[in-house]
C-alpha cells in the first residue's frame, strides 16, 4: 500500500470534518463564531444588549441542543432541551460564566422579556394556523383531562409523601402546590405572598421552599414527554403527530394547510409580527377591565379571530410563517437563557432527596397517566393529551417551551398555555383558601 493510499482515510475524514454542520452552519465556521463570542465575554466586551444576549444564547441552542439529540438514552427522553436547560444552570451553580455573560443574556430573557415575546409567537401564530374546528374542540374537551388529571396528582402524591415520612401538609402545600401552580411568576410568587399572609413570614423564605418542587417537577414532565413522543413512534394509533382531536376529515385538512410550502412573503411575515405583538398588548389591556391573567385573555381573544373569521387569510399565514421561524431556530437558544436565568440550582441542591424526587415525579407521572387515560376516552390522541395535561406540572409558559420542545410538539402550545395558565390560577386560588383553612 503505498503512502498516497494510505493518505485517502484521513483526507476523507478531514473532509467529512469539514463539511460536518452545527444546525445548518458548517464545523469550521461556527467554530469561528463561537470564539469570536468567547473572547468577547471573556474580555468584558460582549455588548450587555440584546445583540450580546443572542449571541450567547444562540451559539449554546446550536450546540448543545445538537449534542442532547444525539447522545445515546439522553436522546430518547427529549435531550434536546434537558441539556439546554440543566447544563448552563450546573454552569452558573460553578462560576463559569463571567458577569458580562450573565448580564447580556438578563438582558435579553427579563428586561427586554425576549421569553414572553417568544411565547406569545408560539400562542397566536399556532393558534392562527390552526384547523378552527379542532382548535375549538381541543379547547373545550381538555378541561376533562386537566381536573382529572389534577386530582390524581394530589391524590398518588400525598400517598407517596406519607411513605417517604413527610406530613400531608408539607406534602401539600410545599411540594405538590408549586407544581402544579402555574411556574415562578404566575404561581410560586402569588403563593407565597399568600402563604407569609396566612403563616407570617416573609415571601422570600416561602419562594426558597417552593421553588425546588417546581424545578424538579418541571424535569420530570419534560422526560415524560420526550419518552411519549419517542413511545408514539412505535404506537401510530395512539399518536396524533401534534394533532389532539381524533376528527379524520378536520386533521386530514389541517394537514394539508400544514403542507403547504408556497413561497413565504416576507411583508405578511412582517405583519404577522405586528399581530402577535397586538394581540399580547391586548390581553394586557383586557386583564386590567376582567382581571383574568392577560397571557389568557390573549389567548382567548386570539381563538375567538380564528373562529369568526376577522382577520384576512394572507395576515393568518404570515403569522404562522413567523411561529414556524420561532419554533425551529430559538427554541433551543431560549432553554439556555431559561437554564442560567430561571433554574436555580442551588435551590434544587439544597431539600435534594430521593423521597423528595419520587414525590415530584409521582405528581408529574399521575397527572400525565390521567390525561393519557382520559383523553382516549374523550376522542383526543392519548399521546397529545397526555402532554397536554403534563403541561401542567411545568414552570408556566417555560416549561411549556421546554416540554413541548422534548417531544417535538410546538403546535400544541395553545392547548398547553391554557392548561398551565388556567390550571395554575385553579391552584394558587384553591391552595390560599385551604391554607387559611387548615393553617
Amino acid at each position: 500500500m503505498t503512502l498516497a493510499t494510505q493518505a485517502l482515510p484521513a483526507r476523507r475524514r478531514f473532509s467529512a470534518l469539514m463539511e460536518y454542520e452545527i444546525g445548518v452552519i458548517p464545523l469550521p465556521y461556527f467554530l469561528g463564531i463561537a470564539l469570536i463570542v468567547f473572547l468577547s465575554a471573556h474580555l468584558g466586551y460582549l455588548p450587555k444588549t440584546m445583540i450580546g444576549g443572542l449571541a450567547v444564547i444562540m451559539t449554546m441552542g446550536m450546540l448543545l441542543g445538537q449534542v442532547g439529540q444525539r447522545l445515546p438514552l439522553l436522546r430518547d427522553i427529549g435531550g434536546g432541551a434537558i441539556l439546554c436547560l440543566l447544563l448552563p444552570s450546573v454552569l452558573v451553580y460553578y462560576g463559569f460564566f463571567g458577569s458580562t455573560t450573565i448580564d447580556a443574556t438578563k438582558m435579553l430573557m427579563k428586561d427586554a422579556n425576549f421569553l414572553y415575546f417568544v411565547i406569545a409567537s408560539l400562542v397566536v401564530g399556532s393558534i392562527l394556523g390552526m384547523n378552527r374546528t379542532i382548535l375549538v374542540q381541543g379547547m373545550i374537551r381538555m378541561f376533562v383531562p386537566l381536573v382529572i388529571g389534577t386530582l390524581a396528582a394530589v391524590a398518588v402524591g400525598l400517598a407517596v409523601g406519607v411513605s417517604f415520612g413527610y406530613t400531608v401538609h408539607h406534602t401539600f402545600f410545599y411540594i405538590i402546590v408549586p407544581i402544579i401552580g402555574g411556574g415562578i411568576g404566575e404561581g410560586i410568587l402569588p403563593l407565597s405572598l399568600a402563604y407569609s399572609h396566612i403563616l407570617g413570614g416573609t415571601p422570600e423564605q416561602y419562594v426558597a421552599q417552593l421553588v425546588p418542587a417546581a424545578v424538579v417537577g418541571n424535569i420530570v414532565a419534560i422526560i415524560c414527554a420526550g419518552t411519549l413522543a419517542r413511545w408514539a413512534t412505535r404506537k401510530p394509533n395512539l399518536n396524533g403527530d401534534g394533532q389532539l382531536i381524533r376528527a379524520r376529515e378536520e386533521n386530514d385538512a389541517f394537514k394539508e394547510e400544514a403542507e403547504d410550502d408556497s413561497a413565504i412573503d416576507f411583508r405578511y411575515m412582517g405583519a404577522g409580527v405586528l399581530l402577535i405583538c397586538a394581540f399580547f398588548v391586548l390581553g394586557g389591556l383586557l386583564e386590567k377591565v376582567v382581571h383574568i391573567p392577560g397571557p389568557v385573555m390573549m389567548i382567548l381573544v386570539a381563538v375567538i379571530f380564528k373562529y369568526i373569521r376577522v382577520l384576512p387569510e394572507k395576515l393568518e399565514k404570515g403569522s404562522k410563517k413567523f411561529y414556524k421561524l420561532i419554533s425551529t431556530a430559538f427554541i433551543w437558544p431560549v432553554m439556555i437563557g431559561l437554564g442560567m436565568l430561571y433554574v436555580p440550582l442551588d435551590s434544587v441542591a439544597s431539600v435534594f432527596s430521593v423521597g423528595y424526587v419520587m414525590v415530584c415525579a409521582s405528581v408529574v407521572i399521575a397527572m400525565t397517566a390521567a390525561g393519557f387515560l382520559i383523553g382516549n376516552l374523550l376522542k383526543m390522541f392519548p399521546v397529545e393529551s397526555a402532554i397536554v395535561t403534563c403541561c401542567h406540572s411545568g414552570l408556566g409558559g417555560t416549561g411549556d417551551v421546554a416540554i413541548l420542545s422534548a417531544c417535538n410538539r410546538m403546535q400544541l402550545m395553545p392547548f398547553a398555555q391554557i392548561s398551565t395558565r388556567i390550571g395554575g390560577a385553579a391552584t394558587v386560588i384553591g391552595a390560599t383558601v385551604l391554607l387559611g383553612i387548615f393553617s
